[in-house]
């Protein structure tokens, strides 16, 4: 397994550098042959980002030096060692220790690795007792609370302050928990060839046992077994994509033969959705910029046999069309703070500054969406942030600038099920959280075009 925690090593120092975990995954753990090594680097790295203030806190109180003193290197792999020993009790505690002391030799810097083995055997004379707040009573204070949010519950203390402030002490630890925990996988059927029922049961045939989402209408949620490792995973039966994720599409409520763009498609997990919405008489427009970005949606598309979608590369900052679409959907660009339990990288690489960053970007992109949608037709605007600045601000900011765009309810647009509904806030919009649906935070709102207006300016 040194292989493994090779790979999880350089995995830590591509993030560290600002490159996503999914993109230095692929780089340093798919390349691996073996499945039980690529598990273990999913595992060592996915968890020691999730814990990574717990983890450097506890290292802290054990090292005879400050962290800032020790060379980034010889932090990683104290961090992957100090995972192992608190987090994961079928790796023996020796063991643990020697491997990260080897590692530290791999990499170059074997002059420490008398360091790495002291500390990580302090941290097995601690036994339990890793020194981390401790969780607040209901009469704490703000710095009480802040502590426990982001030193034991690993999450920057600017958002550990942001969400403590916003949500009041026990729903910020509910979603810091939530965070912490490891999802379940979560499929969207490809109704394009088959229905959740049949899936199920085909899965079920290879050792795959799922129930039906809670919320979303077409999606299953993977109780034991891996459905990736079977020979269906292969003939563009399902995505994997989070069920709060498969509820932005389903607020489209596209209808069958309505022409419909999607401006932000990549990597096509919600096209395939509108694509089964909208039928054979319908057409669905995926567009999207990056090349990279572009290939993903190109090879989705082409597994999922969706035919009646058109790829276009463009920037939706310059619409292609105008006045051309029933429904136009924005799924735009977000700080991704919504997807931490999923994405534990995120919280390290964001800041509040991002926060209207982004927003700029939403806004640009809205406002020029609103020239493709028709008269009469629906434009959505959807993200995967926690954060107001990037959802109810942004939708506030269009509407003040778009007098010819209304909000609407989504039962104004036709039958919603009973899971999306419970998903809507009082204003009709999709907000998925944490602590009142044990779901991941996405946001989702309908804005209507309306009739006899004048032609908006460009």
């Amino acid at each position: 397994m040194t292989l493994a925690r090779l790979a999880a090593y350089r995995v830590l120092a591509e993030v560290a550098l600002g490159t996503d975990l999914p993109v230095a995954h692929t780089r340093h753990r798919d390349v691996l042959p073996d499945d039980r090594d690529r598990a273990l680097v999913t595992e060592l790295t996915t968890g020691t980002l999730r814990w990574l203030a717990a983890l450097d806190h506890i290292i802290a109180s054990v090292s005879a030096r400050p962290l800032a003193q020790l060379d980034v290197e010889v932090l990683h792999v104290l961090r992957l060692g100090a995972y192992q020993l608190v987090h994961l009790d079928r790796i023996p505690a020796s063991a643990a220790v020697d491997q990260a002391v080897t590692l530290v030799r791999q990499i170059g810097k074997a002059s420490a690795s008398s360091f790495v083995n002291a500390v990580l055997r302090q941290i097995i004379r601690l036994g339990g007792d890793h020194r981390l707040p401790a969780i607040p009573t209901v009469t704490a204070s703000r710095s009480e609370v802040v502590s426990y949010l982001s030193i034991t519950c690993s999450h920057p203390e600017w958002l550990a302050e942001r969400w403590f402030r916003r949500l009041g002490r026990d729903a910020a630890i509910a979603r810091v928990r939530f965070n912490n925990q490891i999802p379940a996988l979560t499929l969207q059927v490809n109704r394009l060839r088959i229905t959740p029922a049949l899936l199920a049961q085909q899965l079920n045939t290879h050792g795959v046992q799922t129930v039906p989402t809670r919320f979303a209408s077409h999606g299953l949620t993977v109780v034991s077994g891996n459905p990736l490792r079977t020979p269906l995973a292969q003939r563009g039966l399902f995505e994997v994509q989070d069920e709060a994720s498969q509820l932005v599409a389903e607020l489209a409520l596209v209808r069958r033969g309505e022409r419909v763009l999607d401006g932000c498609a990549a990597p096509g997990g919600k096209t395939i959705a509108l694509a089964a919405g909208v039928g054979s008489t319908g057409t669905v427009v995926a567009a999207d910029l990056r090349p990279a970005r572009m290939r993903l949606l190109r090879a989705t598309l082409q597994r999922f046999g969706s035919q009646n979608v058109q790829i276009l590369r463009h920037d939706l900052r310059h619409p292609p069309f105008l006045d051309s679409f029933d429904c136009v959907l924005v799924d735009a660009p977000c700080s991704g703070l919504g997807t931490i339990r999923r994405d534990p990288d995120i919280r390290w690489r964001r800041t509040s500054v991002d926060l209207a960053r982004y927003a700029d970007t939403q806004r640009a992109l809205l406002a020029q969406a609103a020239h493709t949608v028709r008269p009469g037709g629906r434009l959505v605007y959807a993200t995967c942030s926690s954060e107001p600045e990037e959802n109810e601000a942004v939708l506030e900011a269009f509407l003040a600038d778009h007098p010819t765009y209304e909000p609407i309810h989504p039962e104004r647009v036709g039958v919603i099920s009973s899971g999306l509904r419970s998903v809507l806030n009082a204003d009709g919009h999709l907000s998925t959280s944490p602590e009142a649906h044990a779901l991941e935070s996405f946001f989702g709102a309908t804005l209507l075009r309306q009739t006899g207006g004048a032609r908006l300016a460009p």
